[in-house]
C-alpha cells in the first residue's frame, strides 16, 4: 500500500475520537522504540554469559523484528513497522549514529596513534591491504553468480566488498579487549593502536567507496570527475577541520579546564550544534553524514575536563537509546530467507571463510614478522577479526546507495554477526596470559616481615576522595628505621557500557594517574596532591607505583588479587564503600556511598585475597594533615591512633601494624585491650556457634570454620602483647578495659570512637573470635564483613567521628574458610557444652 507521505500525521487525537495511534509517526515510533530497547536488553543479558558485546543482541533483535522472523506475519509486518514509518525511524537513528561517531571520533586519540611505532602501523597495514584484495577476489564470484549484481558499477562494488571485509570495529574491540582484561597487556595495547589505524584506512576507504557509488545502479554512468571532485572537497574539508576548527576546540578545551572553572552550557551547546554542521557539510560535499561527525570528533582534544563533560552529556542518551535503533533497523532491512538454496548458502561460507581467513593469516603473519610470539600473534588475529559496529554502518551506506542488494546485504550482516560472536570464546580459547599463579607467595602477612624486608602495600582508590585518607594512612604506616616501603597505588575503574571506561584506559597508560584527570574544581588541590606522590617517589625509602585496574564489578576483584600475588604485595588497602565526612559547624555528617557493587568487590577480595587485607572506613583521616617532604621521612601534623585488642590472629595483625606505625615520630599509638571481667563469671563463660544452613551472610558475621584451640589462641595473644610492650613500651601508651557483658563491650567501643581523641581506630575483623567478640556474634550485622568491632565502629548514627581500619589477616593457616553463624548457648566452662548435631566451635 502507498502512503503519501505529506497525508502522514505526528500525533493522534486518542482512541475516544476514534484515532488509531499506530496510523501516527509518532506513539508509532515510541512502540516502535520500546520493542527494539526491550528486546535487544533482554538478548544483552541472555548473551552476557557468553560476553558477547551489546551490538550483537542490537542486531539479533532486529533480525528478530523484521522480515526474517516476526515480519513473517504480514498483519505484524505493516501494522508495527509499516513501509511509510521506516524513513521515520531511521531518521531518528541516524541522529544517534551521527553523534555516536562523533564519540568514536573523541575516543580516537592520534597523538596516541602517531606513538604506536612500526609494528602496530605494520601489522594494521597487512590485515587491511590482504582481506580488502580478498575481497576484490569474492567481489568478481558474486558478480557472476548473484541476480542483479551486475548492474552495479564494478568500481564502487568491488570497493564496497572490500571495506567490507578488511574493516576491524575499533570501539566493539576495546569493549571486548576490556572484558577478557587484556586492554593494558601487550597484546591489548597492540591490537588497540593496530585497530586504530585500521580505523582511519577504513573510513577513508569507506569515502572513496560513497564518492564513487553516487547512486549504485547509475553509477558506471557517472562522469569520472565527480568523484574525483567529491574526494578532493572532502579532503579539503578535513584540512579545514583540522587546520581552522581544531585550534579553536584547544581554546574552548583551556576555557573549560579545570583551573578556569568555566564550563558553561555554551560551550557544550556550540559544541553539539557543530557536529550537526559537520554532519551537513559532509552530506552537502557527497560523503556521508556520519563522516562529519567522526572528523569533528577527531578535532576536539583527548583528555581533560570538556571532553569529559561532553561524553557525559550525550553517551547515555545516545548510546542506550538512538543507536540500538539504528542496528535494529539494520535488522529490520535484513531478510534471511533471501539465502535460500546451496549456492547462496554457499556463498554465505565462502564470504565467512575468505573475510576470517585473510584477516586473521595476514595479521599472524605480520605479527609474526615483528617477533610476536605465535600465540599471542594468533590472537591478535582473531581480535582484529572483529566486526559487528562499524561493518554495519558499511553496509547500510552500500544497501542506501543500491551497491549491495537485499541478497549481499543479508550475506554480509550474517558475515559481521559471525565473526564478532566468536571472537570472544576463540580469544579465550587461544590466549590466556599469565595469572602469576607461580609467583612464590612470600611476606603474605605483617607477622612475617623481618626487619630488613621491604614492606609491599596495595592501595586501592575509587576516587580522588578516597586520596587524602591514603596519603595519611601510607604515611603513618611507612616504617622510618628497618624496613623500607613500595606502594602500588590501583585506580579502580568500573566497565560499563560507556566509552568513558575506555577512554579512562588509555590515560591510564598515558601517564599512570588516570584520577588525577577526574577531579572537579579542584585544580590546586589536585596539584598538590601530584606532587605529594611525586615527593613520594623521590624519597629513597618509598616507592610508588600507578596501576590501572578496569573491569566489570563482578570480577574486580580477581585484578586486585592477581595484582598483589605478583607484586607480592603484603597488605591490601581497601576503601569501604560508604565514607563519612563531619563538619565542625554543626557536627553533622554526610554521607558519600559508592553503591552496593563496591561492597561485594571488597567481601570478594577479603574471601580471596592472597594477603593481609585492610578496609579503611574514612571520615576525614589525612584530610587536615599537612605533609612536607624532607630528606629522609614525611614530617607532618601528629596523628593519634588506637588499635583495640580483643585476640587472635586478626587482632595481632593490627598490632604488628601498631608496632609500624609507632616507629614514626609523627604518630603517637595508643593499645586499649578489653578484657573479660571475672566478677560475674563473664570471664569463665563457654560459647558455641554453629554454621548456618544459609550461606548469606550479608546480617550475620562469618567466623573461621576451622577447629579453634582457644588456650592456645591467648598463649598467642599474651606473648604478642608482651613482645609489643617490651619493644614499644617508652613510646606507646597502653590501657586495659574489663567489661562484664555484651552492652558494657558495645559502650566501651564505641566511646573509643566518640570521644574524638583519635584520628584512626584499627581493629582486627575478628575470623577467629575471643570469648568476648563471640559474645556479639548474634547481633544483627550492618556491615558483616568488617566483623562485630568492626561494624560498631562503622556503623552510622552513633556519633563516632573516628575513621576506621579493620584487618583481616591472610587466612594461611587454616582459617581461610568462613561461614555464617549462629550462637548456640552459654554455659559455665565446668557445665558440659550444649549438644549438636552438626559441626560447631567451642570458645
Amino acid at each position: 500500500m502507498s502512503v503519501n507521505i505529506t497525508s502522514i500525521k505526528i500525533a493522534s487525537n486518542g482512541v475516544w475520537q476514534g484515532d488509531n495511534p499506530l496510523h501516527f509517526a509518532f506513539p508509532l515510533l515510541i512502540l516502535q522504540s520500546v520493542l527494539i530497547l526491550l528486546l535487544s536488553r533482554l538478548l544483552a543479558l541472555l548473551l552476557k554469559p557468553l560476553r558477547q558485546p551489546k551490538v550483537i543482541a542490537e542486531i539479533v533483535g532486529g533480525i528478530l523484528l523484521g522480515p526474517s522472523a516476526l515480519g513473517r506475519n504480514k498483519a505484524y509486518l505493516h501494522r508495527i513497522f509499516p513501509q511509510w514509518s521506516t524513513p521515520i525511524l531511521e531518521s531518528v537513528a541516524s541522529i544517534g549514529l551521527l553523534f555516536f561517531l562523533f564519540l568514536v571520533g573523541l575516543e580516537l586519540d592520534l597523538s596516541s596513534i602517531r606513538r604506536s611505532g612500526r609494528r602496530a602501523f605494520g601489522i594494521a597495514l597487512a590485515g587491511i591491504s590482504v582481506p580488502f584484495l580478498s575481497g576484490i577476489g569474492v567481489a568478481f564470484i558474486l558478480r557472476k553468480t548473484v541476480d542483479g549484481v551486475d548492474k552495479v558499477g564494478y568500481g564502487q562494488f568491488i570497493v564496497f566488498m572490500g571495506v567490507a571485509l578488511s574493516i576491524t570495529a575499533f570501539p566493539v574491540l576495546a569493549r571486548i579487549l576490556a572484558e577478557l582484561k587484556l586492554l593494558t597487556t601487550q597484546v591489548g595495547e597492540t591490537a588497540m593502536a593496530a585497530a586504530a589505524f585500521n580505523d582511519i584506512a577504513a573510513w577513508i576507504l569507506l569515502a572513496l567507496a560513497v564518492a564513487l557509488a553516487g547512486n549504485g545502479e547509475g553509477g558506471a554512468q557517472k562522469s569520472p570527475l565527480v568523484s574525483v571532485w567529491v574526494l578532493l572537497s572532502g579532503g579539503g574539508y578535513v584540512v579545514f577541520v583540522m587546520v581552522v576548527i581544531r585550534p579553536g576546540m584547544k581554546w574552548v578545551v583551556r576555557r573549560c579546564s579545570y583551573e578556569h572553572d568555566a564550563l558553561g552550557d555554551a560551550y557544550i551547546c556550540l559544541t553539539l550544534v557543530g557536529v550537526l554542521v559537520s554532519g551537513f557539510v559532509t552530506d552537502l560535499i557527497g560523503i556521508h553524514s556520519i563522516f562529519g561527525g567522526f572528523v569533528f570528533g577527531l578535532a576536539i582534544p583527548k583528555g581533560g575536563r570538556f571532553a569529559e563533560r561532553l561524553i557525559e552529556r550525550i553517551e547515555d542518551f545516545v548510546s542506550g537509546l538512538l543507536l540500538p535503533l539504528y542496528f535494529a533497523s539494520s535488522g529490520l532491512k535484513t531478510d534471511v530467507a533471501k539465502i535460500k538454496g546451496g549456492r547462496a548458502w554457499g556463498l554465505l561460507a565462502l564470504v565467512i571463510s575468505t573475510a576470517c581467513a585473510g584477516k586473521i593469516l595476514a595479521t599472524f603473519v605480520a605479527a609474526m614478522a615483528f617477533l610476536i610470539p605465535a600465540r599471542e600473534a594468533l590472537a591478535l588475529g582473531l581480535l582484529m577479526n572483529t566486526k559487528g559496529l562499524v561493518e554495519l554502518i558499511v553496509l547500510n551506506i552500500g544497501k542506501e546507495k543500491k551497491v549491495l542488494n537485499d541478497e549481499i546485504f543479508a550475506i554480509l550482516v550474517l558475515m559481521a554477526l559471525f565473526t564478532t560472536f566468536i571472537t570472544t570464546p576463540t580469544v579465550m580459547a587461544v590466549y590466556k596470559p599469565a595469572r602469576g599463579g607461580s609467583t612464590p607467595q612470600t611476606h603474605r602477612k605483617l607477622h612475617d616481615l623481618s626487619g630488613e624486608d621491604e614492606l609491599r602495600i596495595l592501595a586501592c582508590l575509587h576516587s580522588s576522595g578516597n586520596v587524602p585518607s591514603l596519603m595519611g594512612l601510607t604515611e603513618a604506616t611507612r616504617s622510618t628505621k628497618n624496613s623500607s616501603l613500595k606502594l602500588f597505588v590501583m585506580h579502580l575503574v568500573e566497565l560499563t557500557e560507556r566509552s568513558s571506561s575506555i577512554m579512562m584506559v588509555q590515560r591510564a597508560r598515558r601517564n599512570g594517574f588516570p584520577f588525577f584527570a577526574r577531579f572537579r574544581k579542584a585544580g590546586e588541590w589536585r596539584d598538590q596532591m601530584a606532587a605529594a606522590f611525586q615527593a613520594y617517589s623521590q624519597l629513597g625509602r618509598v616507592k610508588v607505583r600507578p596501576t590501572t585496574a578496569v573491569s566489570s564489578l563482578a570480577t574486580m576483584h580477581e585484578d586486585i588479587c592477581h595484582v598483589a600475588n605478583e607484586k607480592r604485595v603484603t597488605m591490601i588497602i581497601l576503601p569501604f564503600h560508604r565514607n563519612w565526612r563531619v563538619f565542625d559547624g554543626d557536627g553533622k555528617e554526610e554521607e558519600e556511598n559508592v553503591g552496593h557493587g563496591w561492597r561485594v568487590v571488597n567481601q570478594r577480595v577479603l574471601k580471596n585475597a592472597p594477603c593481609s587485607v585492610a578496609v579503611l572506613v574514612d571520615r576525614g583521616f589525612g584530610a587536615n594533615t599537612v605533609h612536607t617532604p624532607g630528606p629522609g621521612l614525611m614530617v607532618g601534623v601528629a596523628q593519634r591512633i588506637c588499635i583495640v585488642f580483643f585476640g587472635g590472629p586478626d587482632d595481632r595483625e593490627a598490632l604488628e601494624l601498631g608496632g609500624l606505625m609507632a616507629e614514626h615520630p609523627a604518630v603517637k599509638v595508643t593499645v586499649v585491650r578489653f578484657r573479660p571481667s571475672p566478677s560475674n563469671g563473664f570471664e569463665g563463660s563457654n560459647v558455641i556457634l554453629r554454621p548456618m544452613h544459609s550461606k548469606s551472610g550479608d546480617n550475620r558475621y562469618s567466623f573461621s570454620t576451622a577447629p579453634i584451640n582457644p588456650e592456645k589462641e591467648k598463649e598467642l595473644d599474651d606473648v604478642a602483647l608482651t613482645e609489643f610492650r617490651s619493644k614499644w613500651d617508652a613510646t606507646v601508651e597502653y590501657t586495659e578495659k574489663e567489661a562484664s557483658n555484651t552492652n558494657m563491650i558495645v559502650e566501651g567501643v564505641v566511646s573509643i570512637g566518640k570521644e574524638g581523641g583519635y584520628d584512626l581506630v584499627v581493629v582486627g575483623k575478628g575470623r577467629v573470635p575471643s570469648s568476648m567478640v563471640v559474645k556479639l556474634a548474634d547481633r544483627p550485622a550492618e556491615h558483616a564483613e568488617l566483623g562485630p568491632v568492626g561494624d560498631i565502629l562503622a556503623s552510622s548514627g552513633r556519633g563516632i567521628v573516628s575513621s576506621v581500619l579493620v584487618i583481616q589477616q591472610h587466612g594461611g593457616g587454616g582459617h581461610a574458610e568462613e561461614a555464617p553463624v549462629m550462637k548456640i548457648a552459654e554455659s559455665s566452662k565446668n557445665e558440659q557444652p550444649l549438644a549438636t548435631d552438626g559441626a560447631s566451635t567451642n570458645v
